[in-house]
C-alpha cells in the first residue's frame, strides 16, 4: 500500500482537523439533516432549496469558490470549485445528492424523521445514509484539508443536485448547459455503500440503469356487475396481469424482441470479482424473510443476478374493489407501475422504445392499452484496472484497514452515465453507508463508524489522487 504520509505530509494535519473538530461537525451534521429535503412532495419546494443554500454557504465559508445555485426545471444545482492545487494537479469533480425519500409511514419511526437520533453509535434520520451524510462528509473532508493544512493536493469541482430521488430529470440538460462547471480528469460519487455492516469497504465499479413505466388497462365506461356481463366483456385486471406475467418468461428473462440485444456479458476478471465476494445467500433469505430466493435467470450466480444482469419488477397494481368485504364487479381500469433494470450497454431509451412498442401490439382489441414512460436512466461502468479505481482502493485500505472488495451495484444513479456520456468523464463511486442501513424506509441510519472511517478515507483519498497526473487519473497515461 502506498504511504500517503509521504506522499502528501499535508494529510497528518487534515486528520487531526477532524479529529479536533469531531464534536462541532456532528453538530452540524444535524442542523443538515433537520431540513426536510423531500424532493417528492411539492409541499417540502422550500426546505429542498433551503438544503441547497445551507451546502452553499458551508462551500463559501471553508474557501471554496464561486458556490452557488441553479435554477432547474425541477430543484436547484449546486456548483463551486477549489483550482488552488494549479494546472498541474488533477481536477476531480465531486458529486452527491441532497433530497431525500418522503419518510412515510411516519409512525413507524421511533423518533421524528428530520430529528437525529443517536443510539447504538449510529445516526437516525432520513438522509442519514442516503445521501446527505455522505456529502456532508465530503464538506469537512475538504474543510479538514483546507483549514488544517492550508491548500488541498487536487483541485476540487462539486456538483450537488436535489432531484436523485425522483429520477434527476435536470442533470442531462444541465451537463449539457455547463460543461465548464464540471470538467474534470474523474468524478467521484458518495451515493452508495459498504460492503457489509461490519466495516468491510466497497468500490461500486457499475450502476444498472433504469426504465420506469406505468401501464393502464381501459374497459367499459365504468365499474359494471360480474355476473350480469361477466364472460361477455373483457376484465381490464385480467388483462392487465396477463400483460405483465407474458414480459417474464419462466427462467427470469424478458421476452420482449430485442430487449437484450446490446447487454454486455460479465468479463473474466468480473465474475472472479464477484466470486471472491463473502456471500452468504441463506443469511441473505433469512434477513428478507422470505421461504426461499427466486432461481433467476439460468447461468448466473445470485450476486450476479442483483447487479450485472436486467431486471424486471412491478412497483404497484390498483384498479377495482380492495376494501372489506366482496363487491363483484368488472372494473371499469386497471393500471400498474413496473420498471426494468439495464446493464451496460443497454440504452434506456431503446428500452421504452421497445417496451411501449411490445406491449400495444400485443393488446388485445377488447381494451384500450396506455402505456406512460415514468423516467429512465443509464447504465454505467468503470474498469476494475482504471487508475482510480486502484487509487481509492488504496485510500479505503488506509482508512478502515482492510482491503475493499469490488461490486457492482442493482441501483441506479443517472448522474454518473450522464458525465460519461456528456463530458466523457469515468466515475470512481466510494460510498459509506450501512447496506442494511433502512433507506428509502422507517428509521434510516449511518453507522458512526462509518461515518469517522469515512471522513479519514476522503482526506486520503485527495492525498491519493494528487500524487499522480491527470492524464495518469484519466487512464489517459
Amino acid at each position: 500500500m502506498t504511504d500517503v504520509h509521504r506522499a502528501e505530509p499535508g494529510l497528518d494535519d487534515a486528520l487531526t482537523y477532524l479529529r479536533d473538530h469531531a464534536d462541532e461537525h456532528l453538530q452540524q451534521l444535524d442542523e443538515f439533516l433537520r431540513i426536510p429535503s423531500v424532493s417528492a412532495d411539492p409541499a417540502r419546494d422550500a426546505d429542498v432549496r433551503r438544503a441547497a443554500d445551507w451546502i452553499v454557504q458551508q462551500l463559501t465559508a471553508m474557501g471554496v469558490e464561486r458556490a452557488q445555485t441553479h435554477e432547474t426545471s425541477a430543484h436547484p444545482i449546486v456548483t463551486g470549485e477549489w483550482l488552488g492545487a494549479g494546472p498541474l494537479a488533477p481536477t476531480v469533480l465531486v458529486y452527491c445528492h441532497y433530497d431525500v425519500q418522503p419518510p412515510d409511514p411516519l409512525d413507524e419511526w421511533i423518533r421524528p424523521p428530520f430529528e437525529p437520533r443517536y443510539e447504538d453509535d449510529r445516526v437516525y434520520a432520513r438522509g442519514s445514509g442516503d445521501d446527505k451524510g455522505q456529502l456532508f462528509m465530503h464538506l469537512k473532508a475538504v474543510e479538514a484539508w483546507l483549514r488544517g493544512s492550508g491548500k488541498l493536493p487536487v483541485n476540487l469541482r462539486f456538483f450537488f443536485e436535489g432531484d436523485e430521488e425522483v429520477g434527476s430529470e435536470p442533470v442531462e440538460a444541465f451537463i449539457a448547459a455547463h460543461p465548464e462547471l464540471l470538467r474534470a480528469d474523474l468524478c467521484v460519487v458518495s451515493d452508495n455503500d459498504m460492503y457489509d455492516d461490519e466495516g468491510t469497504p466497497a468500490i461500486t465499479y457499475g450502476l444498472r440503469g433504469i426504465a420506469y413505466f406505468e401501464v393502464r388497462v381501459t374497459g367499459p365506461f365504468q365499474d359494471i356487475h360480474s355476473g350480469q356481463y361477466g364472460g361477455g366483456v373483457a376484465n381490464p385486471a385480467n388483462v392487465l396481469v396477463k400483460l405483465l406475467a407474458s414480459l417474464q418468461d419462466d427462467d427470469g428473462r424478458l421476452t420482449i424482441p430485442g430487449f437484450y440485444d446490446r447487454v454486455r456479458e460479465l468479463t473474466d476478471a468480473e465474475r472472479a470479482a464477484y466470486a471472491e465476494l463473502p456471500f452468504d445467500e441463506e443469511a441473505y433469505r433469512k434477513a428478507l424473510g422470505v421461504p426461499k430466493l427466486s432461481d433467476g435467470e439460468r447461468g448466473y450466480t445470485l450476486a450476479e443476478r442483483l447487479s450485472a444482469r436486467p431486471t424486471f419488477d412491478i412497483s404497484g397494481l390498483w384498479g377495482g374493489y380492495s376494501g372489506e368485504g366482496a363487491k363483484t364487479i368488472i372494473p371499469a381500469f386497471a393500471a400498474a407501475k413496473f420498471s426494468t433494470r439495464l446493464v451496460p450497454d443497454q440504452d434506456y431509451r431503446e428500452i421504452e422504445r421497445l417496451v411501449v412498442e411490445h406491449l400495444t401490439r400485443v393488446a388485445p382489441p377488447e381494451v384500450r392499452v396506455a402505456v406512460k414512460v415514468i423516467h429512465g436512466g443509464a447504465p454505467a461502468i468503470t474498469p476494475l484496472d482504471h487508475p482510480g479505481v486502484q487509487l481509492a482502493a488504496r485510500a479505503l485500505e488506509g482508512a478502515f484497514g482492510k482491503a475493499p472488495l469490488f461490486h457492482r451495484s442493482g441501483g441506479s444513479i443517472p448522474v454518473v452515465a450522464a458525465l460519461d456520456a456528456g463530458i466523457g468523464v469515468k466515475t470512481v463511486l466510494v460510498g459509506f453507508a450501512s447496506p442494511n442501513g433502512n433507506f428509502h424506509a422507517p428509521n434510516e441510519w449511518m453507522p458512526l463508524a462509518n461515518y469517522r472511517g469515512g471522513l479519514d478515507a476522503l482526506a486520503r483519498l485527495w492525498a491519493e489522487m494528487g500524487s499522480v497526473s491527470p492524464d495518469r487519473l484519466r487512464g489517459s497515461a
